[in-house]
């Protein structure tokens, strides 16, 4: 058996939210104009979550980049809320980042679909190509989208419907979208773990003391599915931005 190639994540620390996303947005717009030098049509994919607020405003306001040509996809939503609902993964993307932006493309899930048809329809509105950019956070448990560990780090599928954990559903009222736990949705479609790795860059915007752990854990520990964020150290490129909280070092 072949051993796994593993990497050390690029780690960039500043003082602040708002400095880690000024620094990952610039970061994330210098590689989509790259891409956009290189190439007819990008591809982005995004996480929701206050975590990625700063780093999407950076990049909103960035010069120089033909939204135009730039195909978006989002990493997860929940099941069984209203469509309207604020707590919409792919609502939340488009009243915190889509509406500041000129036309672009945005394929969102929509959980309004039977669940199990909606992640097959997913997954092959993705494609095989690779993602050129994924922006994404890490959970408080590791979870990176919604893959919660145990996380299957090989899973064949695109995109999935699973069953939250309770350190998910949890951390979602400590974030402030729920009043509580029993108003947090059970169930969701994820995209997976190797179709998100599958991409030519990987910025991961992850501040706050809550994630503290997570961050230890995700650069430390063996890579396994018990701890999901260790599948960023399969990557070749990818790059960590953490604030003073978050920092475990």
């Amino acid at each position: 058996m072949t051993a796994q190639t593993t990497y050390s994540p690029a780690v960039s620390t500043h003082p602040d939210r708002a400095a880690l996303g000024k620094h990952a947005g610039a970061h994330a717009a210098e590689t989509l104009r790259r891409a956009l030098r290189n190439q007819r049509q990008v591809r982005l994919m995004l996480a929701a979550a206050p975590s990625q607020e700063a780093t999407l405003q950076a990049l909103a306001q960035q010069p120089g980049i033909d939204w135009a040509r730039i195909t978006c996809f989002h990493m997860d939503d929940y099941l069984a809320l209203e469509a309207d609902a604020p707590q919409g993964f792919g609502n939340w993307l488009q009243r915190k980042f889509f509406s500041h932006l000129p036309s672009t493309t945005f394929h969102r899930i929509n959980p309004g679909n039977p669940a199990e048809e909606e992640a097959q329809r997913y997954g092959t509105l993705m494609g095989q190509d690779p993602f050129d950019l994924v922006l994404l956070g890490l959970g408080v448990n590791g979870h990176l989208a919604f893959n919660d560990p145990p996380a299957d780090l090989t899973d064949p599928l695109p995109a999935r419907v699973i069953n939250l954990d309770q350190v998910s559903r949890q951390q979602q009222v400590d974030e402030g979208h729920f009043a509580s736990v029993d108003g947090v949705p059970q169930r969701a479609i994820t995209v997976s773990i190797p179709r998100l790795l599958h991409a030519s860059e990987i910025i991961a915007s992850v501040p706050g003391l809550a994630k503290r752990m997570a961050v230890h854990n995700t650069l430390s520990q063996p890579v396994s599915g018990d701890h999901p964020g260790t599948a960023l150290r399969t990557h070749p490129n990818v790059t960590i931005y953490l604030d003073a909280e978050s920092d475990p070092r």
